[in-house]
């Protein structure tokens, strides 16, 4: 791949962490009353793909119904995002690991807002393929409390396909981390293909309850298959994945995961989250001294996290606390972008429980690290 950035010895340095988000997608974050969310479809909290005219008549209603709060004056924001975009971008500019993505981006406006985010974040974008026709958009809804509901309109976007992936994509990277989706089931296959061959691990999230219950088989599938090294899943994804079983309990969803995948963990919100490798099991607490001003990304932002504990060689428990002060980042403004007072705010959490703070925390301090 000649478009690489970074060159050493000669040689292109492959991201460590690659992200595969097969469809690009933007998303405009709102903060909204009641009163428009009962005019859409749908129950609230739920996630329900729309049409692109939808899309447009909620976009347009939303600029008559946006709340604006005193701490935050622009209550719209419209970045990139994704789940695999918010993970990787937050490892690149928050924890300054070499993470890059694959994936597609339309020949549109939103295309190149998808591309010059992330590439301004510091992620290689240089696996990214351009296409003829429209990137994904999502609207995403969220009310005084923090709750959102979201549409994404997703149907005729561009996306990269499992035939189009090479070797060159994974070959150098040590972690390949995607989201479980039946519609993206086949790239998913063909990327773990690669993945194995060259020597990466995987990590998969679980994406959605309704997507682990409406498509359970094939995940099952995939799980059991033994080629999944990292699981995140949420406590509504657990339950839902030991559905019918007599206990289906978070414990027993985590102690299922650890049977095939080498870590396994589960997030409990509020109640922080627990997590298993080989015979250890951890159950560390959420960040009490955060306050929910939108839940977007919190899980993505966990496993970015997470993965950075990983890769530092930190152990178990010291991988959920970075996790947990990284989730709890991004929930202190709107949408799955971390603000950079946001970041500064981790690292502070990150040295009162004696973690090991990012290389990149030095360069990104206002003044010298003893505020």
């Amino acid at each position: 791949m000649g478009a690489e950035t970074l060159v050493n010895n000669g040689e292109a340095k492959a991201p460590l962490i690659l992200g595969l988000q097969p469809a690009a997608l933007i998303d405009h974050v709102a903060r909204v009353d009641w009163s428009l969310l009962h005019q859409i479809p749908g129950e609230r909290g739920g996630s329900i793909p729309v049409e692109f005219k939808e899309l447009e008549h909620i976009l347009s209603e939303l600029k008559k119904h946006i709340l604006t709060s005193v701490d935050d004056p622009s209550p719209m924001k419209t970045m990139a995002g994704g789940s695999v975009a918010n993970t990787i971008r937050g490892l690149s500019s928050g924890f300054g690991v070499n993470s890059g993505m694959i994936g597609a981006h339309g020949d549109d406006e939103q295309g190149q807002l998808f591309v010059s985010n992330m590439n301004f974040t510091g992620v290689n974008i240089s696996r990214l393929r351009k296409k003829t026709g429209p990137t994904a958009q999502c609207v995403c809804l969220v009310d005084a409390y923090g709750n959102r509901t979201m549409r994404p309109c997703l149907s005729t976007a561009v996306k990269v396909q499992g035939d189009e992936l090479t070797k060159d994509d994974f070959s150098g990277s040590k972690w390949l981390v995607m989201r479980y989706g039946i519609f993206n089931l086949e790239v998913t296959q063909a990327a773990i293909r690669f993945a194995k061959q060259e020597g990466l691990s995987v990590s998969i999230d679980l994406a959605s309850f309704e997507m682990v219950r409406n498509f359970r088989e094939p995940l099952l599938k995939l799980l059991e298959s033994g080629d999944i090294d990292l699981c995140f899943a949420n406590e509504d994804e657990a339950t839902e994945l030991l559905r019918g079983e007599a206990n289906a309990s978070p414990e027993a969803a985590l102690e299922y995961l650890s049977k095939y995948c080498r870590w396994a963990v589960v997030t409990l919100g509020a109640n922080g989250c627990i997590a298993k490798h080989a015979q250890e099991v951890v159950r560390v607490p959420a960040i009490g001294e955060t306050k929910a001003v939108d839940a977007t990304g919190a899980g993505d932002l966990f496993a970015g996290g997470f993965l950075y504990g990983l890769v530092k060689g930190l152990s178990l428990e010291e991988c959920c606390k970075v996790g947990s002060c990284s989730g709890g980042a991004v929930i202190r403004s709107l949408g799955g972008e971390v603000t950079p007072e946001n970041w500064q705010w981790m690292y502070k959490q990150m040295q009162i429980k004696g973690l090991p703070l990012p290389d990149i925390s030095e360069l990104m301090s206002p003044r010298s690290n003893k505020h």
